[in-house]
């Protein structure tokens, strides 16, 4: 919220609501009526919280209609003090050196907490402006000067619990731990031994690990890793595509957390030599008065010159039940979708790179073709998630149990629809084509870059064109794109909006983009980690085998001549989709260039 410029603010002692009722009505924040009324409220109702969390909770409305949050109410109040206002990214703050500059009980007293430590600076974040008589301690204490930030009491109060619990498993974990770091060398020399001085069940690694998990999930984080270097380890989150720095901690924590993590997930924890695979399960934080979610996390370690690097792919079972709308799909991709899947038998194909969004589309469709009355069977490697409305297969290489042996084997298990994780080689795509000749549908995945490489890509394995005309239905290549925060995305000026509709243009060629044309940018705030962007979604291209598509790959199976007829077809191009998106406020072109490939 934007106010025009307070009178100053002459105050002394911690805040009490009723100061800053008429402070909001003085600078015209709120209306005289709506002042009396929030009075009337708080009055009657007897509370212990600080007065910003006390006015949040009453459904106070500012005189535009808008209701004043937490939020709100501190930003108001850092423009009134004069002070820089802060919205705590716990990804931004150096727990460690947080937890070094006051106690966690000093903190608690006073309601302050450390979120920056600098050279010769400390960053205090304060739901009390007028309050400072600490500050002078922490000076002395810490040698720094101590710089003043706003925040609001509910993120003061979690992130102080937070932080400093953590940093206190940290240390207990590092302390009983801290003859059992290795040097590089002995690392890279010793890698198959156990670390014997810090026990996996020690109870400060088992809270840092707990604590790991929670966070990730708060977080958004779609995979965790846990990477030992040269003179510590780091954790990092992957959230909506992209890599962030979490915490750094001494190797032994790490190997400990390591092998924590891997006897929850039933691997073998004296083994560092060779990549194990594991599973866990485990919950959200519940939200008020419930119980939180299930989660499953796919493990996978390897080894490498420091030691042992863990990632954990995380599945919120939320992510896989969507509709097509919600994955992303158009109006006219959406209906020749569900046309597709809807066929009794055939071969149908989804294509793009790793991370693109290929499991999550094909567990989507499964999910709503899988009734009682469907028998729906899959093979894969690894099995991303448990469905229980499937019957899920691992292939298993070591029991000479590959795409192929294991699909031999589904065709004996009277499947109505089969999925194969992956089709790697001609003896897969063989048993594929088989499958749908006799009546199957086959659901698979190929890595190409768009729709009609698929085709091609099985005929340069050695499938002959005939099969591919008389079992393949249709292709679906998809890229997932980062989607702009609308928390703080901005409308372009009129001068950026029209340079960007004619870089479009000339994007899109000979193609054209109809409709309304509402470029944003991205911006950035504590929503979306200062990115601009929050969450990603699916952008799409489908080719359905027609007749006269049948035709091309019979008599002329080149890329270009495939290309042009499933455009006849009806297949849109994966940067034609993107620029669709991009006109509706949704991403932006730079994001579509990035994950699409050229138009042909």
């Amino acid at each position: 919220m934007k106010h025009a410029a307070p009178p100053a603010t002459e105050h002394h002692g911690p805040l009490d609501w009723r100061t800053l009722v008429n402070w909001l009505r003085a600078d015209g924040v709120i209306t005289p009526d709506e002042a009396d009324r929030t009075v009337a409220r708080c009055a009657s109702a007897h509370s212990a919280q600080p007065p910003l969390q006390r006015l949040s909770v009453v459904g106070m409305k500012a005189a535009d209609g808008r209701v004043l949050d937490a939020e709100a109410l501190t930003d108001w109040l850092a423009q009134r003090t004069g002070l820089g206002y802060l919205r705590i990214d716990p990804l931004k703050v150096d727990v460690g050196k947080v937890a070094d500059v006051m106690s966690a009980a000093y903190a608690e007293r006073h309601k302050v907490l450390p979120v920056q430590v600098g050279p010769t600076e400390v960053v205090v974040a304060t739901a009390e402006p007028f309050v400072r008589d600490w500050v002078g301690e922490v000076e002395r204490q810490t040698r720094k000067t101590v710089r003043l930030v706003l925040a609001s009491p509910q993120d003061i109060a979690r992130y102080t619990a937070e932080f400093f619990a953590l940093a206190k498993s940290v240390r207990a974990a590092s302390k009983s731990g801290s003859a059992s770091a290795l040097s590089s060398f002995e690392q890279l020399v010793e890698l198959g031994k156990a670390n014997k001085q810090l026990d996996a069940n020690d109870q400060g690694v088992v809270q840092v690990v707990d604590w790991l998990w929670q966070y990730a999930f708060d977080q958004r984080a779609s995979d965790i890793h846990l990477e030992p270097r040269r003179e510590q380890g780091v954790i990092r989150f992957r959230i909506d595509g992209v890599l962030h720095p979490v915490y750094q901690l001494p190797l032994g924590v790490m190997n400990a957390m390591t092998a924590r993590i891997k006897l929850l997930g039933r691997m073998d924890v004296v083994e560092k030599r060779r990549p194990q695979d594991g599973r866990i399960k485990t919950l959200k934080p519940a939200g008020p008065g419930g119980r939180g979610d299930e989660v499953e996390m796919r493990l996978s370690t390897l080894p490498t010159a420091f030691g042992e690097k863990l990632v954990m792919r995380i599945f919120d079972p939320e992510s896989t039940v969507k509709d097509l709308s919600a994955l992303g799909f158009g109006p006219h991709d959406a209906q020749r979708w569900e046309a597709l899947t809807r066929r009794p038998h055939g071969i149908v194909l989804v294509t793009g790179p790793t991370g693109s969004g290929k499991t999550t589309t094909l567990y989507a469709t499964l999910k709503r073709l899988a009734t009682e009355e469907v028998n729906v069977s899959t093979v894969e490697d690894p099995i991303e998630m448990i469905e229980p409305a499937f019957n899920q297969t691992q292939v298993q290489p070591h029991l000479d149990l590959d795409f192929a042996q294991g699909l031999r084997a589904l065709m004996r298990q009277d499947p109505d629809i089969i999925m194969v994780g992956e089709i790697r080689d001609l003896a897969t795509a063989e048993m594929a084509v088989q499958a749908a000749l006799t009546g199957h549908l086959v659901f698979s995945t190929l890595h190409t870059n768009d729709a009609p490489s698929a085709v091609m890509r099985l005929l340069e394995l050695g499938i002959p064109p005939y099969l591919i005309n008389a079992t393949v239905l249709g292709v679906l290549a998809q890229r997932l794109v980062r989607t702009l925060c609308t928390a703080c995305r901005e409308r372009e000026d009129e001068a950026t909006a029209s340079a960007s509709r004619q870089a479009m243009t000339e994007l899109v060629k000979p193609w054209t983009v109809s409709g309304g044309y509402r470029p944003y940018r991205p911006v950035g705030c504590v929503d979306c980690r200062m990115t601009g962007f929050r969450g990603r979604m699916g952008l799409y291209e489908l080719l359905t085998v027609s007749e006269a598509f049948k035709e091309k790959v019979s008599r002329e199976p080149n890329l270009e001549a495939l290309r042009q007829q499933a455009v006849q077809d009806g297949m849109r191009p994966l940067r034609l989709a993107g620029a669709a998106r991009a006109a509706e406020g949704l991403t932006t072109l730079d994001e579509v260039l990035a994950c699409t490939p050229p138009m042909q």
